[in-house]
């Protein structure tokens, strides 16, 4: 092959020149001076310092009370049997006498409603790989979704019932579907809990159909959680879609409900559980939360720690560079030699 051929199919070969692929596009080149770096970090640290102090203050305002009851509320030796036993009577009280709870968490100030009522669960893995497939968003939302195979692959082992007949909603989330309950008082008269709008507008809306009702739910093969209105189409059963929004990490707390009246510290306040949901079989373990909520959601110290935390090394940094400019100075540079700065320069000749 000639000279010249070998340098045409050189060229051929070569990529087609673009601004993009050598990455000559425009761009913000800034200067780190030492007095720029100084007040970035000085700038961030004096916003930073007061939002987390912000954040830690209205997180102690908020009161929580926190109720593990999956042993006490279970007498017999046998507790999976127990659990198992449609017919042994589950219910359990608890008390909070005056400034206890269940005479171990202080309430240390009033409670103002709204109150938060969550069921908390340790040891259960909703992020299971083969527990968070298990569903069929499609079925949720259309109630002419009927595919037995589709249905079946994506729902196993709870997509159809012994008949063949298909389970709606199908799959293993629905199927552990949370059942205990809890009926509060508080001094000895009955406080409603609200359950109304406890779920994402955007899950009613868009996951749970409106004309979808349960079908053949908990009528599998396996003993599961709780039950259905098959009178009440999906999108207003906002247990089921609380329950549906699986939780990341093995502890978690769903919403349960809403006490919309204040507590005072001096009230006594009665719980009767029903103790339904077997968490025994895999050792874990249950607990109901009463928390108060304010600007920053429920009751977390992480945000807050972690913004003083943030801002507080930036101020530490920013006093650290001030002392060795102060201590150590070192003469800037030209500017005019940068390699941007020289190519303007010989462009503008």
């Amino acid at each position: 092959m000639s000279v010249s051929g070998s340098e045409s199919a050189a060229s051929a070969n070569k990529p087609k020149y673009s601004k993009f692929t050598q990455q000559e596009l425009p761009a913000c080149k800034p200067l780190l001076t030492p007095g720029i770096v100084i007040g970035a970090f000085s700038l961030i640290g004096i916003i930073f310092v007061p939002i987390g102090l912000a954040s830690l203050s209205a997180s102690q305002e908020i009161v929580e009370l926190v109720d593990r009851y999956d042993e006490e509320c279970v007498t017999a030796s046998d507790k999976i049997g127990f659990i198992q036993d449609s017919e042994a009577n589950k219910a359990c009280t608890r008390k909070i006498t005056k400034t206890t709870w269940h005479l171990c968490v202080q309430v240390p100030k009033p409670m103002k409603g709204p109150i938060h009522v969550y069921y908390q669960l340790e040891n259960f893995y909703q992020n299971h790989r083969r527990y968070v497939q298990s569903r069929s968003d499609q079925q949720l939302r259309d109630k002419d979704y009927k595919d037995p195979k589709a249905v079946a692959k994506a729902c196993d082992p709870e997509a159809t019932t012994g008949d063949g007949s298909l389970i709606v909603p199908c799959g293993l989330i629905a199927w552990s579907l949370f059942n205990d309950t809890y009926a509060f008082s508080v001094n000895k008269k009955s406080v409603t809990v609200n359950k109304k709008d406890i779920a994402w507008a955007s899950d009613k809306n868009s996951k749970f159909g409106s004309n979808v009702f349960p079908v053949n739910f908990q009528k599998g093969g396996l003993i599961g959680g709780g039950n259905l209105n098959d009178k009440l189409p999906l999108s207003e059963q906002e247990d089921l879609i609380v329950w549906m929004r699986t939780a990341a990490l093995p502890t978690f707390r769903k919403l349960y409900g809403r006490i919309e009246a204040d507590i005072m510290a001096s009230d006594e306040i009665t719980v009767v559980i029903q103790n339904n949901y077997n968490t025994y079989s895999f050792g874990g373990t249950k607990a109901v939360v009463l928390s108060t909520a304010s600007w920053i959601g429920g009751k977390n110290n992480f945000i807050g720690v972690a913004y003083v935390a943030v801002g507080g090394i930036c101020l530490l940094l920013a006093m650290g560079f001030v002392v060795l400019y102060v201590v150590k100075p070192r003469a800037l540079g030209d500017p005019a030699y940068l390699s941007w700065n020289k190519e303007a320069a010989e462009y503008s000749h």
